[in-house]
């Protein structure tokens, strides 16, 4: 992901700041509590399309499996 893109994305919902996941993905909106995908490089930035983030991805905790 561009990161000049990234700096000028924001959550469709709230217009909050978007992060890229760890893996590159996904673009979270922690304020929004979703995650959009990134599908062929293009985030698709559409409510339809987002996740609900889980309650550990919101509170940024990490799980051990």
């Amino acid at each position: 992901m561009n990161k000049a893109l990234l700096d000028i994305l924001v959550c469709p919902v709230t217009k909050a700041p978007l992060t890229l996941s760890d893996d590159g993905t996904e673009l979270i909106s922690k304020m929004g509590g979703m995650s959009y995908p990134i599908r062929d490089g293009i985030p698709v930035l559409l409510e339809t399309e987002a996740r609900t983030l889980t309650t550990d991805e919101r509170l940024d905790v990490d799980v051990k499996k």
